[in-house]
């Protein structure tokens, strides 16, 4: 009590500094830089849409956009989602989103860390790189050249534009032979990324190098996504990919033109059995290639009295396992989806991976759809498809 007496310009000042920051409503004050700052990212997206040089570099840095001169824009914004300043610098946490036009039927969105400056009373970006594991864009890794097939777009940085019109060519012919295959519940038509290396491959998938070497092209989407979704692109490894031959070429596209085909029904609940092995085999469809000269290594196992007890496993997939394991990975699965068409026929094989990837949950799925579309067991398909393996690569 003694005290209290002493301090009440102390408690008057503490009570004003108080208000000062929290003002009235007792919640901290709003920072209206970062409403300036959102400002400032909206004059930046508008000035990519209008590709306006002069407006973009007004706002900052304009390393990136002669990089994307050419690409077909139908959306570009930004969307600011954390602001950490400090007097006149900043870090922002942004939202990325665009739209490939006549591709995308909704937005690509991709995190970015931005860093800002204040001077002369406006803030300005200084420097726009991916968030914490985000991916790359294409168009980081230099300009990009766009070639247009009939059924595909393809985007490359640092390759020709015949290189990219070979990859087009190469999609317009995998894209009818899916629909012919899977059916044409789909776009009918394919986004393919073209890096000018494997390093480049791997900064479009926010992923290691060491991952991807032997990997010549892989597929991004939405895994059982609506309708109303990003376009799936295929990136492209470009040294995996140069020492295929002409047929490994057009199998790999075609390959990956399924995944795009069959996203919207390729689930949780779908084994990567399933998904790479009827890749696959709409891959091969119509090759003419004999099973021994499409799964060499599974071939050698039998032979060798190593007839696998089960379907592949997930983790059989994994790209940074032993190489020999994962070749027999595709090769088992594509066995399996490859006697499903010979035993059931084309239809049912399609029905079957439907009906897998229809069901709520892994758990059950495949042996739901082995009862109802296939009419058998998990134990009798194992044994028929081991059986198979035997007169097929024996």
């Amino acid at each position: 009590m003694a005290g209290r007496g002493r301090v009440p310009g102390v408690v008057a000042s503490c009570v004003l500094l108080l208000v000062a920051l929290v003002g009235c409503s007792g919640r901290p004050a709003h920072d209206t830089a970062a409403d300036t700052v959102q400002g400032v990212l909206d004059r930046r997206a508008a000035a990519v849409l209008h590709r306006d040089a002069a407006a973009y570099r007004a706002t900052g840095a304009a390393p990136e956009l002669a990089n994307l001169r050419d690409v077909p824009l139908a959306a570009w914004s930004y969307r600011l989602t954390g602001f950490h300043r400090t007097g006149d610098r900043a870090t922002a946490d942004v939202d990325l989103s665009y739209r490939v036009e006549g591709y995308d039927r909704a937005p690509v969105t991709t995190g970015r860390t931005l860093r800002l400056a204040r001077g002369e009373g406006r803030w300005r970006v200084t420097s726009d790189r991916p968030a914490k594991k985000a991916a790359e864009q294409l168009w980081e890794q230099g300009a990009v050249s766009v070639v247009r097939g009939e059924h595909s777009l393809v985007l490359g940085a640092g390759q020709s534009r015949e290189t990219l019109r070979r990859f087009a060519g190469l999609a317009d012919r995998a894209v009818p032979a899916v629909s012919r295959t899977w059916g044409t519940d789909w776009p009918g038509h394919v986004v393919v990324l073209v890096p000018k290396s494997l390093e480049g491959m791997a900064g479009l998938l926010g992923a290691a190098a060491s991952g991807y070497r032997g990997i010549a092209a892989v597929t991004t989407g939405e895994a059982g996504g609506p309708a109303r979704a990003p376009a799936d692109r295929i990136i492209i490894n470009p040294e995996a990919y140069g020492v295929l031959g002409g047929l490994g070429r057009q199998v790999v596209l075609t390959h990956e033109t399924t995944h795009v085909a069959s996203r919207a029904h390729t689930t949780a609940a779908t084994p990567l059995w399933l998904s790479e092995g009827y890749a696959d085999w709409a891959g091969y469809l119509g090759s003419g290639r004999p099973a021994a000269k499409v799964a060499p290594e599974l071939q050698r196992a039998v032979a060798d009295g190593r007839l696998p007890a089960a379907l592949p496993e997930d983790a059989d997939f994994g790209f940074t396992g032993d190489a020999a394991s994962l070749v027999r990975a595709y090769e088992g699965g594509w066995m399996a989806c490859r006697l499903i068409a010979d035993r059931w026929g084309e239809v049912r094989l399609n029905d079957f991976y439907r009906a897998v990837g229809a069901h709520p949950q892994r758990a059950g799925a495949v042996e739901g759809a082995l009862r109802d579309v296939l009419h058998t067991t998990p134990e009798a398909f194992t044994g028929r498809w081991r059986e198979y393996l035997r007169s097929q690569l024996g």
